[in-house]
């Protein structure tokens, strides 16, 4: 693969994920750049069905456009994992990806299917709907890493997925407001009493406080996922463990920066700076050589009867 590729790749997850690239900087070269091409494939189809770039810009498509937009996407995944010679650079970064470390079909296609569930409105109405939506689209997108790091073990691959599950519950608390104005309601509708599905309502400043008690609902609903992907890491190589493991850092960061801000705070989308990117980077450095030696030496605890697919 020619280095265009992967510097277009690079630049994909620097551009629209800070987080995620300060993470991936941590990965041994082979797995970094592998990372980096994944992330790519996974930021173009989201920002194909969202109609963004890179994350930003207005959501959503005609429901006819997405639908067509999503059909060639699966086509093109397809093609890529036979091995067809692919143009389109993304789909040509996912190709090596899915080739090299034999990423079975079915994770890929289920990303699409989360993107799926966004093109069809799907309604969550329960915890659990909620929690097979984030799969879809983050849990899956953990055990698709999981694989790029030599992982094969079912149960490496449920903490990866554990991951996943908790990154995006994290996002949904995150951008609670955000994604209710574009339309979307991802909080279980059984949280929210009388506004049940109603983006309208959840973004209306007058409910902030019920709809808050929802989001921190969730950010504790996430701390199990995270607790348990912990465990995960000593099955990882020292390089790839401190890169998920500031990745799980940074992000838990974010959910407890949601909690800790208040109603008040969800009209503006939480962050966290590049001095605390720093210190959890640090910090997942330690955990990850914990992870290396007393967690590896004393071995993992049973995981708790956590929801995942498999």
């Amino acid at each position: 693969m020619s280095d265009l590729v992967v510097d277009g790749s690079r630049d994909s997850i620097v551009r629209g994920s800070t987080s995620f690239a300060a993470a991936a900087r941590l990965f041994d070269p082979c797995v970094r750049d592998d990372a980096y091409c994944l992330y790519a494939w996974c930021r173009h189809c989201d920002d194909e069905i969202d109609g963004q770039v890179l994350g930003h810009g207005t959501v959503g498509l005609h429901p006819v456009l997405a639908r067509a937009k999503l059909d060639l996407l699966e086509e093109k995944t397809l093609r890529a994992l036979r091995g067809d010679a692919m143009e389109d650079q993304a789909f040509a970064a996912f190709q090596r990806v899915a080739l090299r470390h034999a990423i079975p079909s079915e994770h890929p296609l289920a990303l699409l299917e989360g993107f799926r569930m966004d093109v069809e409105g799907r309604s969550y109405r329960t915890l659990q709907d909620t929690l097979v939506y984030a799969y879809h689209v983050a849990g899956v997108v953990g055990v698709m890493m999981a694989h790029v790091m030599g992982v094969e073990d079912k149960k490496t691959l449920r903490r990866a997925a554990d991951l996943g599950l908790a990154l995006q519950l994290t996002n949904i608390a995150r951008d609670v407001v955000e994604d209710a104005r574009g339309g979307r309601v991802y909080l279980p509708s059984d949280w929210l009493g009388g506004l049940g599905e109603d983006p309208a309502a959840v973004a209306d400043p007058a409910n902030r406080a019920l709809v808050f008690e929802a989001t921190r609902r969730l950010i504790d609903a996430a701390e199990p996922y995270y607790q348990s992907a912990r465990w995960g890491l000593p099955a990882l190589g020292f390089r790839s463990a401190w890169a998920v493991a500031a990745a799980r850092g940074v992000y838990r960061h974010i959910g407890l920066t949601v909690a800790a801000r208040g109603p008040e705070g969800m009209e503006g989308r939480a962050s966290t700076s590049a001095w605390t990117k720093a210190v959890r980077v640090a910090q997942a450095g330690f955990v990850a050589g914990r992870a290396m030696s007393l967690d590896a030496w004393r071995g993992a605890p049973e995981r708790p009867p956590l929801w995942c697919p498999f």
